[in-house]
């Protein structure tokens, strides 16, 4: 069986990103409180952690080096995230889980730069995702709850971007032509 019979995984690991990022965010956009963690850490255990890791393991079997290194690191983030929010709870010091997100910040812009030759969808959600990791990163190091809630809303533009490509991805083979365009580079 050739790689082009194989299901794209791509809209798997898009949705466990995105749902997952999208509850986290109404958290730290301040939409909800922390009350509510225990719903993230579900999903972030169970759909952003695992399925992404699934999506990855499929798109290295197509050969997708990008789409391999993008599911399995952030489907690893996930999975940290919530061992760390259960192990700890909330008694890091705030330094620390500002340079915790500061690497993902700094993993997540290298990403960005290597979406430069691919659509301007998945471009968007890197570019949005850097700011998301920078911003919660200083809002948290500094215990600056107002720079947190801009964090929680650029997560959730962060979000609806891989909410648009994965729903681009599925409509888009389902009809055999572009419903929704992602800005295809040529």
């Amino acid at each position: 069986m050739s790689a082009k019979n194989y299901a794209n995984p791509g809209p798997l690991g898009l949705c466990g990103f995105a749902l997952t990022t999208w509850l986290l965010s109404l958290i730290n956009g301040g939409v909800f409180d922390t009350n509510n963690l225990g719903f993230v850490l579900g999903m972030a255990f169970a759909f952003g952690g695992s399925a992404q890791m699934i999506a990855g393991m499929f798109e290295f079997k197509k050969g997708n080096t990008f789409g391999f290194t993008a599911f399995i690191s952030y489907g690893a983030f996930w999975w940290s995230w919530a061992l760390i929010t259960v192990f700890f709870k909330g008694n890091a010091e705030p330094a620390f889980i500002g340079w915790y997100l500061t690497v993902w910040g700094t993993f997540t812009f290298m990403m960005f730069l290597a979406t430069f030759s691919k659509p301007k969808a998945l471009q968007a959600i890197f570019f949005f995702l850097t700011l998301t990791f920078y911003a919660l990163a200083y809002g948290d190091a500094t215990a600056n709850h107002t720079i947190v809630n801009v964090g929680g809303y650029l997560g959730l533009i962060t979000a609806l971007c891989a909410f648009y490509l994965a729903a681009a991805e599925m409509i888009n083979e389902s009809y055999g032509r572009t419903v929704l365009p992602i800005g295809d580079k040529k």
